[in-house]
């Protein structure tokens, strides 16, 4: 288990994006966030995607992965910042070699930790570390993220505040015990149902991560999914997608 410690120590905030001073101990992000080249997570990683059949038949198939994120190498962002980049490999199983599939960046900040993905910007954890603080997380992205899918309410992420809980506390996942840990819950919300009322619209989001002190992501779970009642021009049908990713080891080149 890595066990990279960046520091903490006691700060003077202003968040200017939550309109608020801040001013009190705290814990520093990058004790849950520790960016080094070499350090490497490994995670089982679940895929959950829809697939339609027609006439509202429809299913929630879920791939599994092996998945390797590696802090490949220093780089800079378009602004000029200091950031690292982090290369995705996945696997079938232990029996097939790695494949990159995916290159992120992370850039941390003196008060938060930026996270690009797909061209998509994240702020996946901001200061202070303290119980129930919430802020605005998503102030970087698109009206409409994840265009291709297409959903009614193309906007369902922008008013998502991020709030801190379970502060340093123990967890263990995949028989792994991390001594702290941090959670962050992020949105749990559905409006209707659809097998109670498939003749209306409906909509599911569900989403939380946590980080383990030393390490960094140990746990993700995101789904959002949107159900369209049958009209005049189409049947009934659902879009969206899924991931839930949980560690599995964690070391440095």
């Amino acid at each position: 288990m890595v066990k990279y410690l960046l520091g903490s120590g006691f700060i003077i905030l202003l968040l200017a994006s939550c309109n608020k001073k801040v001013d009190f101990a705290s814990e520093s992000i990058n004790d849950y966030y520790p960016l080094q080249v070499g350090n490497y997570i490994t995670y089982d990683l679940d895929s959950t995607v829809v697939i339609n059949f027609g006439q509202g038949s429809v299913a929630f198939a879920i791939n599994h992965y092996q998945a390797k994120d590696v802090v490949d190498a220093p780089i800079t962002d378009n602004l000029d910042r200091p950031g690292f980049r982090i290369i995705r490999y996945l696997r079938m199983d232990s029996s097939q070699p790695w494949a990159p599939n995916n290159v992120f960046m992370a850039i941390p900040t003196r008060n938060s930790i930026e996270y690009v993905e797909d061209n998509l910007r994240f702020l996946i954890l901001m200061m202070p570390i303290r119980q129930d603080f919430s802020c605005p997380r998503h102030s970087y992205l698109p009206y409409n993220p994840y265009l291709s899918y297409n959903f009614a309410n193309a906007d369902f992420m922008s008013k998502w505040n991020y709030v801190y809980d379970s502060i340093d506390v123990p967890l263990t996942i995949n028989s792994i015990t991390i001594d702290s840990t941090l959670k962050v819950a992020e949105m749990d919300s559905q409006t209707s149902d659809p097998i109670l009322q498939p003749g209306g619209y409906a909509e599911r989001t569900y989403a939380v991560e946590k980080y383990g002190k030393g390490i960094g992501l140990i746990y993700k779970e995101f789904i959002h999914w949107e159900y369209q009642p049958p009209d005049s021009s189409q049947s009934p049908g659902y879009s969206g997608f899924g991931i839930k990713m949980s560690i599995t080891g964690s070391g440095h080149n």
